[in-house]
């Protein structure tokens, strides 16, 4: 039985010493070089073994572990170790398993560094300026500008994760290692980049990540290619600015909307992937319908208000207000304001709304020409004053107007205005409304009587009637006279007399009193023409007819001259 167990015991030591050869060869020296060996024992997480030298030497057990897991090892297993110190002072050998691993990856790496094959790694600590990178017990450096494609905020989701990093260079005499897993995201990018742009067409609908933000639009990542989804194609309803309804890093669902296989450019939508609110419009919103909605945008010519969202119309500047014609919109509503508002056109070609405001308010004229029909009369302030008239605040912040011709009987219009001023308190009477022209005409002499026509109506002043006025007036052209109740005559120069010599106007002075013929009443122009020449021939035709003709062989003068004895008689008579 001793000789049998002594056998078994030579036997192992043969093999060992075989399994030692096969390791070592012929080397004359085993410091710093890595052999196999047997585990003797396992003895308070140390490892005890031989490897076929004076003694044998121990190992931690952890560095026997794979990271995050608890090391799998029993007596009678054959490891590899480095050989540090054939032994130490205590005449054991000095062993290493990390040493040994560092070994073992330092010549698999080298040879996926020569032939530019990725490896696996585990980012395991930060130092300064990058990361550290366990690539299976060697330990590479990872420079931050190399961990992505883009700038990454918080890394710790990376660390303690298997993956693949491309070797950017490596020196194995200072043990140094740089890695890059940018590289390998990189050329997996362009490789889906290809295959992606290779099978991409318009309607196509694909994931995306936002990757930048601008005022006209966002860039989404479709994975290895960028796409532009406009501001415009982001949701149906407006968006002043993508930031509003995008942020970086946002998964996002799109639609291919354009694309150019010759420039590579993607346009993409969202809102494509809704449904068009645009359909059905003209039945949802009729014209003529109220509605009420949110003021989204302001402009110098009138306000957008969303209806829904996607819908939008527009109220133009016209329609804003009744009495507030050149106010800019922003005085009128603002942003964000609920407001009521009326369908006046519907445009589902050019998908356009025109909206009116003033229209869900009472119309003021409608208003005014029912409280204050025509003759009314009212008190209101010269709010401006024209070369054709004056403009009067009214009841209902609207204005009336006074045209020239309506401010007197007996002036001149461009004479008459000159009495007022901008502010004056002034009484007019309502001539005429005109609702749909947004007219109030106004008169200031129709409050008091027409001298004029209560002169020459009915009984009056008429054609042909001899009249007795007082001069006024002595100028070049003639002479004016009035012949009572303010009414005025004019005698032209050449009607001053029968007789041309005393066709002057000098010989009448203001004051004088005289006779002369109506020979035209103007009642459109208020005008009296009179004539003390029509006057004379009518009194000489008048003598003629009376005490003879010339035939009679009595002289002019002697006709005359008896008419006037006559005359005188009967004047004596009378009194």
């Amino acid at each position: 039985m001793a000789t049998s167990s002594a056998a078994v015991k030579s036997t192992e030591k043969e093999s060992f010493a075989a399994l030692l050869e096969e390791s070592l060869g012929q080397s004359e020296s085993f410091e710093g070089t890595v052999v196999k060996g047997r585990v003797v024992s396992i003895d308070n997480d140390m490892v005890l073994i031989d490897v076929g030298l004076k003694s044998e030497g121990r190992v931690a057990l952890k560095e026997f572990a794979v990271p995050g897991q608890p090391a799998t090892l029993a007596a009678g297993d054959t490891v590899e170790v480095f050989i540090e110190r054939m032994e130490d002072k205590n005449g054991e050998a000095v062993l290493s398993r990390e040493k040994a691993k560092r070994e073992e990856a330092w010549t698999a790496l080298e040879k996926s560094f020569t032939d530019q094959l990725r490896v696996t790694g585990v980012i395991f600590g930060k130092v300064k300026g990058g990361f550290t990178v366990d690539l299976n017990g060697a330990v590479a450096f990872l420079p931050g500008s190399q961990v992505d494609i883009r700038p990454v905020r918080d890394i710790s989701p990376l660390m303690g994760t298997p993956q693949p990093f491309q070797i950017l260079k490596m020196d194995r005499s200072r043990g140094n290692i740089v890695v890059s897993r940018r590289a390998v995201l990189e050329e997996s990018r362009a490789e889906a980049r290809s295959e992606l742009v290779a099978n991409l067409k318009e309607g196509q609908v694909l994931e995306g990540v936002v990757k930048n933000i601008t005022d006209y639009g966002a860039f989404v990542d479709l994975g290895g290619v960028d796409g532009l989804l406009h501001v415009t194609d982001i949701a149906w309803r407006r968006i002043n600015h993508p930031s509003e309804a995008l942020q970086i890093g946002q998964a996002v669902k799109v639609q291919v909307v354009r694309f150019n296989p010759e420039t590579q450019r993607i346009s993409l939508g969202m809102k494509q992937l809704e449904a068009d609110p645009w359909e059905g419009v003209v039945a949802k919103y009729p014209a003529g319908a109220r509605f009420r909605g949110r003021v989204t945008n302001i402009t110098d010519y009138g306000a957008f208000v969303e209806l829904e969202p996607g819908i939008e119309g527009l109220v133009h500047v016209s329609e804003m207000s009744w009495t507030k014609k050149n106010v800019h919109p922003g005085k009128i509503v603002s942003t964000s304001q609920e407001v009521e508002v009326m369908v006046l056109d519907v445009d589902p070609v050019k998908r356009r709304i025109s909206l009116g405001l003033k229209q869900c308010l009472p119309n003021p004229w409608e208003v005014f020409a029912e409280k204050y029909p025509a003759g009314t009369e009212l008190e209101g302030e010269v709010k401006n004053i024209t070369e054709f008239g004056l403009f009067v605040g009214l009841p209902g912040e609207i204005d009336g107007m006074v045209h020239l011709s309506d401010i007197a009987w007996d002036r001149p219009g461009e004479e008459a205005i000159q009495d007022f001023k901008k502010g004056d308190q002034v009484k007019v009477k309502v001539l005429d409304v005109d609702v749909e022209k947004e007219r109030i005409s106004l008169g200031m002499k129709q409050l008091t009587e027409d001298t004029f026509e209560k002169a020459t109506a009915g009984g009056g002043l008429r054609k042909g009637e001899i009249v007795t006025g007082t001069v006024t007036e002595v100028n070049d052209g003639g002479v004016e006279v009035s012949v009572g109740d303010g009414l005025v005559g004019f005698i032209r120069k050449s009607d001053l007399s029968r007789d041309r010599s005393e066709q002057r106007p000098d010989r009448f002075a203001v004051g004088d009193k005289v006779d002369a013929k109506v020979m035209q009443v103007d009642r459109a122009a208020r005008k009296v023409q009179l004539s003390i020449k029509a006057k004379e021939v009518d009194e000489e035709k008048q003598a003629m007819a009376e005490y003879g003709s010339s035939d009679s062989g009595a002289s002019l003068g002697d006709i005359l001259g008896a008419a006037l004895r006559k005359a005188r008689e009967s004047s004596g008579e009378e009194k």
